[in-house]
């Protein structure tokens, strides 16, 4: 088991090398399930110079895991959850402490990823609620799974372009093949295909999964769809069991944990 983890570690400080902290601490996450250690990123200043404030404030300390959803994420830290009595609805998060929006491409919600939670309603910025956080848990996806999702993205875009720059001389290419001339069909449709090739690499909205997202995506999972719409501001480097422990909580019908998990205090190493 040390052995693992000391493998899994080196996994990350090599994938994290040129995108995680330097200057930021190791912070420690120490739950009533287990204890998990995590870097802040140096590229969202922002979120991570506010949560280390808090982490160093205290902030967290005696809170619970107030929404907790398997094979997704686990969500805490906020004030109201604080000697909250069982079954009550927490989790409502603060407007007081309000962040600007810091997603970046290159940051995934792989698991581990440490990201703000934000309001749906009425926030077209996508500003974070900086008084809680969420921990990505998520699933595998095999790599056959994201080439799917490449093709859903992809194949609209390519048909529309075959349908404006390819099907007007669909009656030409016939007249050509029926005609034997197939030097000229074979011409005229090279010359189709290099134009609906040339338009679609410039196209707009189409999408490939870096070798990169690949590599984070594919042995441990995450939460793709989550990608661009939240700040990932953090990783868990160790504990990732911990994450699974609290995931697989029974939950009420607001997935809070049945059995409060509490998160004891949260520290720089």
């Amino acid at each position: 088991m040390k052995r693992y983890t000391f493998i899994l570690l080196i996994f990350f400080i090599c994938t994290f090398s040129s995108n995680a902290q330097t200057r930021y601490p190791v912070i420690v996450i120490e739950t009533s399930l287990g204890t998990m250690r995590a870097i802040l990123f140096d590229d969202t200043p922002l979120h991570s110079e506010h949560y280390l404030n808090l982490i160093r404030r205290g902030h967290f300390d005696g809170t619970l895991f107030t929404r907790v959803i398997n094979e997704f994420m686990i969500q805490g830290g906020s004030q109201d959850s604080r000697n909250a009595p069982p079954g009550f609805r927490i989790g409502a998060g603060s407007r007081d402490m309000d962040i600007p929006n810091e997603a970046r491409p290159h940051h995934f919600h792989r698991k581990g990823a440490i990201a703000a939670p934000r309001r749906t309603e009425n926030n077209p910025y996508g500003v974070s609620d900086g008084s809680q956080f969420f921990i990505v848990q998520g699933t595998p996806m095999p790599s056959g799974r994201l080439d799917t999702l490449e093709m859903a993205v992809n194949i609209p875009i390519r048909n529309a372009i075959i349908r404006e720059h390819h099907l007007p001389y669909r009656e030409e290419l016939a007249r050509l093949r029926e005609a034997g001339q197939a030097l000229a069909h074979n011409t005229l449709l090279d010359s189709l295909n290099a134009v609906v090739d040339s338009l679609f690499s410039i196209a707009p909205g189409r999408h490939f999964f870096t070798e990169e997202f690949r590599a984070a995506y594919t042995p441990r999972g995450g939460a793709q769809h989550l990608d661009g719409h939240y700040t990932v501001f953090g990783q868990v480097i160790e504990g990732f069991e911990v994450i699974d422990r609290i995931a697989r909580q029974p939950v009420d019908g607001n997935n809070r944990p049945r059995e409060d998990v509490r998160i004891i205090r949260i520290f720089v190493e």
